[in-house]
């Protein structure tokens, strides 16, 4: 029983994912949204990104391994500086 309760949570663990918001200030146009986009996409771990000029936010689906403070240097990289609203754990 112990090395099947073992074996679930290492295969939770191997497709398990975050979800977070940034709030992105002073995006202000289509390429403002594609440069932080590039920009995060860049980044080792990263599965989906979404970027929304009308709210100014990014959301963003990663590997576990992706910390949040490389999530805002990578935005921080285009002249902009990103805010967690939230994050979240998404299992497939």
């Amino acid at each position: 029983m112990k090395i099947l309760i073992s074996i679930f949570l290492l295969t939770i663990s191997l497709f398990a994912s975050k979800v977070s918001i940034i709030k992105v200030e002073g995006m202000h146009c289509p390429l403002c949204t594609t440069a932080v986009k590039k920009a995060i996409k860049k980044l080792d771990g990263i599965e989906k990104v979404s970027v929304r000029l009308n709210t100014k936010e990014v959301t963003v689906k990663y590997k576990d391994e992706v910390k949040m403070e490389d999530l805002l240097k990578a935005i921080e990289t285009t002249s902009y500086k990103g805010e967690e609203i939230s994050t979240s754990e998404y299992v497939k």
